[in-house]
């Protein structure tokens, strides 16, 4: 993740000995006055009488508390109390920006209780000095939430973004401009403007003309977080999405845009992977457990302060490094979806064939004696997987393919128990080491978890093309589901580190040798797990065996996402200590785009298990679809500049 939490978290908690803000403190807005910074924040009663409803209910103000180094912070006071018939249920979530000599505090206004959509919308309050509120108006006639004023002029107009239909989905995140200040409140502009973005919204458009179309799945809930800030590239937005909103999946994650620095309703960039999802304790657990809501940020020089709301009960603050969170935008079609060239289709089923008849996909790779040897997982109409053999002298265009397979099933552990279920050898990764080849694959009968098989060859017979594997031995535990194995291609400090994958984790097991007996299994060091809200949240494991560069141990991993897509990332480890992890990509750099790719066996899937280099060029093999073998290639120095990019 992009953010550096503060060791000082949480920065502002609950305090008991004040009725008005002893129940929870959070959603945090900063901003600086002097030498001061001063943060505008939620704050949650104990529950008292409330005679409208001849209810108990727990109200919501607005405090305010300053701090010299935005961590430590004193003298916190009510701000904004719900004394007006629009918010007399609660001021919640406030937004403060200063424009000119005035300070614009924009907050959720609750007018209702049971709490409805109709009576969720924005209040303002106005100060010039932070000591005392001049006026307060109701802004939005309609529901909304999360507004927030740009801090300077744009083209002579007032400029706003707010979050539209906040409890009546899908919600919209919009950017506004305003004549002058009193249209900001004017009731009949607003009730105008949202006809017309209820009438974009009903057409094909979508509302292209008022929202800034941030929510990519019709599952998923936005809101606006921090009030923008200024950069000379960009207006910079940062905001909250939520995935699988409302179910018991929902990751909170927060995010971010880039807007035009003289049209801010035109989106330039994104950042569409999580900067921070919940992690520590005091995000897990609170009122509504599992939350980070961003709210507000402070710019110092090359770095801001993001200031959250956790798990709906404290406020907290991480620090984003700019360049690292300008590296992390993509423009357009962005840089990890242009990376790859020579991307088709090189292998198919073999109808002829009857132990490749159903498909043929997951090649490992390795190119050696000036041609690429590809072994891939071919599948009978029965599910019976085995091994078969392709070369290329170019590593793109097949130049030979062997008619029979070169490893069969042969032990009790991979022949099939259950009639027309899946068993086999699936999905091997070859990789040498010394004068053999060693070959790690999935073995399956069907019945029993799937484990991991080992099996060598010397190179000299693989090269001949004499198939004399040595006799397979499991080499994962029994009863355990364990796959997508393989060896690094040299010791590294007088060990053999081998990686597999258990629980949709990628494993570390360090060994001293590779001579497994049957009885002794890989150890289990959790080395890169998935991670919320991202393109590789469900599973991670290993796609082709390490390849070593100056810059590191460059790997290759295949992601799940929650809607079942497979995609590839990359990571960097220490050549001399692999279980430290350099860079990781927060972004895939490959994913299902051709018809081979989304439409087969199991739809969506990209599935590498080789990857070569011939000269400054990287060939990755991988399943498409669990139909067919396709082919991919990348200037290494372009991959890892990629790579190097999300440095940890």
């Amino acid at each position: 993740m992009l953010a550096e939490r503060s060791p000082y978290n949480p920065v502002l908690k609950p305090n008991i000995n004040q009725s008005w803000e002893s129940e929870a403190v959070f959603n945090g807005c900063p901003v600086r006055k002097g030498g001061l910074i001063y943060l505008l924040y939620r704050a949650v009663s104990v529950p008292h009488f409330h005679a409208a409803v001849n209810a108990k209910l727990a109200i919501s103000d607005i405090g305010i508390a300053q701090s010299r180094d935005g961590i430590n912070f004193t003298n916190r006071r009510r701000f904004i109390i719900p004394d007006k018939n629009w918010d007399k249920y609660g001021c919640e979530d406030p937004r403060v920006t200063k424009l000119k000599n005035k300070y614009y505090i924009f907050y959720t206004a609750i007018s209702e209780y049971p709490f409805r959509a109709e009576g969720i919308k924005v209040g303002v309050a106005i100060s010039k000095d932070l000591k005392t509120i001049e006026e307060k108006h109701l802004v939005t006639p309609f529901n909304a939430k999360a507004m927030a004023l740009f801090p300077e002029k744009i083209g002579g107009k007032i400029w706003a973004v707010l979050t539209v239909n906040t409890d009546r989905a899908p919600a919209h995140i919009c950017a506004v401009s305003f004549d002058k200040e009193e249209d900001i409140w004017n009731e009949a502009k607003w009730s105008r403007w949202y006809q017309n973005f209820s009438a974009q919204g009903r057409s094909a458009s979508g509302g292209e003309k008022y929202s800034l179309k941030l929510q990519r799945r019709p599952q998923d809930h936005i809101e606006v977080g921090a009030p923008p800030f200024k950069t000379k590239d960009g207006w910079v937005l940062i905001y909250s999405y939520i995935r699988n909103y409302g179910t018991p999946n929902q990751v909170f994650g927060v995010e971010a845009v880039m807007l035009d620095l003289k049209n801010p309703s035109k989106v330039i960039c994104k950042i569409t992977t999580p900067i921070l999802t919940p992690d520590e304790y005091y995000e897990k657990i609170g009122y509504v457990q599992n939350v980070v809501f961003p709210t507000g940020v402070i710019l110092n020089k090359d770095k801001i302060d993001l200031y959250y709301g956790a798990a709906d009960m404290t406020c907290c603050m991480a620090s984003i490094s700019l360049k690292k969170l300008f590296g992390r935008f993509l423009c357009g079609e962005g840089p990890l979806k242009s990376l790859w060239q020579n991307e088709k289709q090189i292998l198919a089923r073999v109808p002829e064939h009857a132990w490749e008849s159903k498909a043929v996909f997951n090649p490992a790779s390795i190119y050696l004696g000036g041609k690429m040897h590809i072994l891939y997982r071919a599948m009978s109409e029965d599910n019976t997987s085995i091994i078969g053999y392709a070369t290329s002298v170019n590593g793109i265009d097949i130049n030979y393919r062997a008619p029979e397979p070169v490893y069969v099933p042969r032990e009790s552990f991979e022949q099939k128990i259950v009639a027309g279920g899946n068993s086999g050898c699936e999905d091997p990764r070859i990789m040498k080491l010394g004068n053999r080849i060693y070959m790690c694959y999935t073995a399956y009968d069907g019945s029993n978890p799937p484990r991991v098989a080992l099996t060598s060859i010397s190179e000299k017979d693989f090269l001949a093309q004499k198939w004399e594997w040595v006799k397979p031995v499991l080499i994962s535990p029994p009863d355990l589901d364990d796959k997508n194995a393989c060896i690094f291609s040299e010791k590294i400090k007088g060990k053999y580190y081998i990686i597999h994958r258990r629980d949709g984790v990628m494993d570390l097991s360090i060994n001293k040798d590779l001579n497994f007996d049957g009885k002794t299994w890989l150890e289990e060091y959790r080395w890169v797990a998935p991670r919320k809200g991202m393109w590789d949240s469900k599973k991670v494991g290993v796609s082709a065996p390490p390849i070593k560069t100056k810059k590191g141990w460059l790997v290759l991993y295949h992601g799940i996402s929650e809607d079942g897509v497979y995609r590839v990332g990359a990571i960097l480890a220490r050549l001399d200590n692999p279980a430290e992890i350099i860079a990781r990509t927060d972004e895939s750099i490959f994913e299902p785009r051709l018809p081979f790719e989304k439409e087969g066996q199991v739809p969506n899937v990209v599935f590498p298990c080789g990857a070569s280099v011939i000269k400054d060029t990287l060939y990755m093999y991988y399943g498409g679809a669990d139909q067919v073998v396709g082919v991919a290639s990348i200037k290494m120095e372009k991959l890892l500049g990629i790579v190097g990019m999300y440095k940890y």
